[in-house]
């Protein structure tokens, strides 16, 4: 209860005291193939176990962002002054798991638009 209070916190926090266009970027198919397979980065599928089961992409780490608590816990694990590589099935919810991530300190977060659905489009 007492860490669902604090993400509540974190989360509704009004006016995050970064600028969040120089946190978050949002990255299209091309930059991510060029600065992402490849290469060692940070890269996760925030997706479902579920979805992420049915195909996923290079060596991205499984963090369901649904699950509240663990997301929070599984990302305080990662190194918040590198550079971090996020996607889902479309955009919707890297969009808002970005937000997040900028509140939780991260420094720089690239998020990969239009997520799995493009990458297996191509």
């Amino acid at each position: 209860m007492k860490i669902l209070i604090i993400l509540c916190t974190i989360f509704s926090y009004g006016s995050f005291s970064y600028q969040k266009e120089d946190i978050i970027k949002i990255i299209d198919i091309e930059t991510f193939k060029s600065t992402v397979i490849g290469k060692d980065v940070q890269l996760i599928d925030i997706r479902t176990p579920r979805e992420y089961k049915a195909g996923f992409i290079d060596d991205a780490i499984n963090i369901n962002s649904y699950d509240a608590q663990q997301f929070s816990i599984a990302f305080q694990k990662l190194d918040k002054e590198k550079p971090i590589y996020i996607y889902c099935y479309s955009g919707g919810r890297s969009n808002r798991a970005s937000k997040k991530l900028a509140a939780m300190g991260f420094k720089k977060i690239f998020d990969f638009k239009g997520g799995y659905k493009a990458w297996s489009n191509q």
